[in-house]
C-alpha cells in the first residue's frame, strides 16, 4: 500500500527519446512551412491553412515510414536497438501528429458544411466508381482509427489484459495503416500540380520499408536454415566453441524444430533459456546480462538466468535448457525444460 502507482515509468532516456522526437517533429513542422511555398509556382500558390494542415501530414507519413524501418533495423543491426527501446513513444506522437491534420483538414474544408463535418468528410465524395476522384478521405480515416487505437493500447495494461498475443495481433494492423495512407496520399495530394517532390518521398518511403522488411527476413531465414543443419549428437546439439561466447553477452541459437535458444556467459557460468521474451516476444538472446539478470533488449524485461524466473515482484517465467561443456565445445539439450525449472 506504500508504493506509490505511476502509470508510466520514465527515465532519463525515455525523456531524451522523448524530447528528441518532439523537436524533430517541430523542426519539420516550420521548415516546411517556410520551404515548400517555394517548390511551386507562385500562380500556384497555396493558403496557409492549407500548408499547415499538409505540413503536419507529410510529417505523420515520414515518422509511420521510420517506424517501420525501425523494427526490420533493428533485427539487421543491433546499433539501431535504442530506438527501439520505446518505439511506442513515436508511435504515440505519430498518432498526434496525424489527428492535428486531420483537425485542419476538418476546420478548413468542412467548417461550413450544412452538415455535421464527421459525417460530411465521409458523405461528401461519393465517386467510387473512377480512379480519379475516388473518395481518397475514407483511406485518410481509417489509417487514423488505427492509429488511434494503437496509440491508446500503447501501455502495458492493454498487453497485460488482452495478453501478448492479441495485442501483438491488434498492433500488427500499423501495416494496414500504412497501406492505407500511401493510398490516401496517391489519390489525394500526390494528384495536386506541383506535389513531385512528395511523390518521390512516397516512392522513396515505400521502397525503404519493403526492402528492409526483406532483407530482415532473409537474414532470420538463413538463421533458421542453419539450425537445422546443426551438427547433433542424439538429443545434444553442437553449439559453438566456448571462447566464442561473448561474457555478459547472449548468442540466439536456432533448434532443428525451429525453436530458438539464448546462451549466456557470465561470472564464468553458462545458462540456457528460451528465446522468446514473455512480455513481447522480444529476442532475449540478442540482450545482454544487467545486474546478473537476462536483460531483453526490447524492453528490458529481466529473468535469472539459471531459472528462467523474473524477480520479484514480477511472475514471468521462460523455459529453460541443458548444457554441457565437451572440451572446448559448447553442447544444448534440444528438448527444453518447464518454464522456472533451475538448471545448474
Amino acid at each position: 500500500m506504500t508504493a506509490p502507482y505511476r502509470p508510466v515509468q520514465w527515465n532519463k532516456f525515455k525523456w531524451r527519446y522523448d524530447a528528441v522526437i518532439a523537436a524533430a517533429i517541430g523542426i519539420y513542422i516550420l521548415t516546411f512551412l517556410k520551404v515548400a511555398p517555394l517548390w511551386g509556382h507562385p500562380a500556384q500558390a497555396v493558403e496557409y491553412p492549407i500548408l499547415r494542415m499538409r505540413a503536419f501530414g507529410t510529417c505523420a507519413f515520414i515518422l509511420l515510414t521510420i517506424i517501420l524501418c525501425i523494427g526490420p533495423l533493428a533485427r539487421i543491426d543491433t546499433r539501431f536497438l535504442p530506438m527501439l527501446y520505446n518505439r511506442r513513444h513515436l508511435g504515440v506522437m505519430t498518432a498526434l501528429v496525424a489527428l492535428t491534420h486531420a483537425s485542419d483538414v476538418l476546420a478548413w474544408y468542412y467548417a461550413f458544411s450544412p452538415t455535421d463535418p464527421y459525417v460530411a468528410v465521409l458523405a461528401a465524395n461519393t465517386s467510387f466508381g473512377r480512379v480519379l476522384g475516388f473518395p481518397f478521405e475514407l483511406f485518410g480515416v481509417f489509417a487514423l482509427l488505427v492509429l488511434l487505437v494503437l496509440a491508446a493500447t500503447s501501455h502495458d495494461f492493454w498487453l497485460a489484459f488482452l495478453t501478448a498475443p492479441m495485442w501483438k495481433a491488434i498492433h500488427m494492423s500499423i501495416y494496414f495503416a500504412y497501406l492505407a495512407v500511401v493510398v490516401h496520399v496517391g489519390l489525394g495530394y500526390l494528384q495536386t500540380p506541383g506535389s513531385n517532390v512528395f511523390a518521390s518521398v512516397v516512392a522513396a518511403s515505400v521502397i525503404a520499408v519493403s526492402t528492409l522488411h526483406i532483407v530482415a527476413s532473409r537474414r532470420e531465414a538463413a538463421v533458421d536454415l542453419s539450425g537445422r543443419s546443426a551438427i547433433q549428437h542424439e538429443d545434444w546439439i553442437d553449439v559453438c566453441r566456448l571462447s566464442e561466447l561473448r561474457d555478459g553477452r547472449g548468442r540466439v541459437v536456432p533448434l532443428p524444430n525451429g525453436e530458438r535458444v539464448a546462451i549466456f556467459r557470465y561470472d564464468g557460468k553458462l545458462s540456457a533459456v528460451s528465446n522468446v521474451c514473455a512480455h513481447q516476444n522480444g529476442p532475449l538472446g540478442e540482450g545482454r546480462i544487467v545486474d546478473g539478470l537476462v536483460t531483453c533488449p526490447w524492453h528490458g524485461f529481466q529473468y535469472r538466468p539459471e531459472d528462467g524466473c523474473a524477480p520479484a515482484p514480477f511472475t514471468e517465467k521462460i523455459a529453460t535448457f541443458q548444457l554441457r561443456l565437451d572440451g572446448d565445445m559448447v553442447r544444448l539439450h534440444s528438448l527444453s525444460n518447464a518454464a522456472g525449472t533451475r538448471v545448474e
